[in-house]
């Protein structure tokens, strides 16, 4: 079991990110993206690792007209694009590739 969702409407967002009492990493991606294929399953790693502590929640950016909007929303530009979401509010961002020792370091710090 992991806490990993794909989502493609702002309900689901707002469920899953914004009322989420966990540390939440939102990816912004796009299936014709290389590096977000490449970090795919670094994410799919975190997610059962970090199971209990935090959600990783995918965003594809052209999934839907509500997806689109997300990334204008939060102003997504390079991808992949992944912002950390604490109590509904982004704590930190990373764009472009990351090693999975890295990432999880950084959500370890907003675990507590």
């Amino acid at each position: 079991k992991m806490a990993l969702y794909n989502i493609t409407t702002k309900a689901e967002f707002k469920e899953k990110v914004l009322n989420n009492d966990k540390v939440v990493l939102v990816d912004f991606w796009a299936q014709w993206c290389p590096p977000c294929r490449a970090i795919a399953p670094v994410l799919a790693q975190i997610a059962e690792k970090m199971d209990t502590q935090v959600d990783v929640v995918k965003v594809d950016i052209e999934a839907s007209p509500d997806t689109k909007a997300l990334a204008e929303e939060y102003r997504v530009q390079g991808i992949p694009n992944m912002n950390v979401f604490r109590a509904g509010k982004i704590v930190d961002t990373i764009v472009g590739m990351v090693a999975a020792p890295h990432l999880e370091d950084m959500l370890k710090s907003y675990v507590n």
